[in-house]
């Protein structure tokens, strides 16, 4: 437990101090209520929710992802995983130090968007609920894709990709027969499909979203372990 706390605290500090990496915690729902405000309300045909629902996903996807692979290889590059594995910790208490803090800055930021979007009792109990847990799985990839990544250029190099394709194919697949039957099991599409329809079946996007983060957990031990001394 002093382990996670002690990198918890490291990775605030780190955040913190960096301007930067905070951005894509205040850009997604400064958008969406800029967008909110000025577009949809003066526009009847415009869903009042749209934008946020837009931002939302994409900062969950998107966003998220890369804060969380840039965290994990800024520790390898300044060579601090080395020092960390050296001092005897475990790969459960790094992913929960580092995604400790970036979860609770997740969380903040949905329930902004929540709030923004005007979501009320259950809605807006789903809307956080599908955003905290699929805010989870994306740190949990990003942190898998820092681990296999050399430095923190390469980790830049590699995530976007993968961020473009979980962050932005959900929205494609609203238009794509052939990717919406092939993309369910994105974590990022199933957030897609509670925050677009809270009327329909939530136990179903919840067990995706899990799924998907028991496999990005064990990609990461696994990443972990490959490396080591190395980092």
């Amino acid at each position: 437990m002093k382990s996670i706390k002690a990198i918890f605290v490291k990775q605030a500090k780190d955040m913190l101090k960096n301007p930067i990496a905070l951005l894509p915690f205040l850009i997604f729902p400064v958008v969406a209520l800029f967008m909110t405000e000025f577009v949809a309300k003066a526009n009847e045909d415009i869903p009042g929710d749209m934008f946020v629902t837009m931002m939302a996903g994409i900062f969950a996807g998107f966003g998220l992802l890369q804060s969380a692979s840039a965290a994990i290889s800024e520790d390898i590059q300044q060579r601090s995983l080395r020092f960390l594995v050296l001092a005897g910790v475990k790969p459960h208490e790094y992913l929960l130090g580092i995604g400790g803090f970036l979860l609770l800055a997740g969380i903040i930021v949905s329930a902004a968007f929540g709030l923004i979007g005007g979501f009320t009792g259950m809605d807006f109990v789903k809307f956080f609920v599908v955003m905290a847990t699929g805010s989870f799985a994306s740190i949990t990839l990003g942190t898998t894709i820092g681990m296999l990544s050399k430095n923190q250029q390469a980790a830049a190099g590699l995530t976007m990709p993968v961020a473009i394709i979980f962050g932005f194919t959900p929205m494609v697949a609203q238009f794509n027969e052939t990717i919406e039957r092939f993309t369910w099991v994105f974590y990022t599409r199933q957030i897609n499909e509670v925050v677009n329809d809270f009327s329909a079946g939530f136990a179903k996007p919840l067990l995706v979203i899990a799924s998907n983060i028991v496999v990005f957990t064990v990609l990461f031990i696994l990443a972990y372990r490959k490396k080591g001394l190395k980092g």
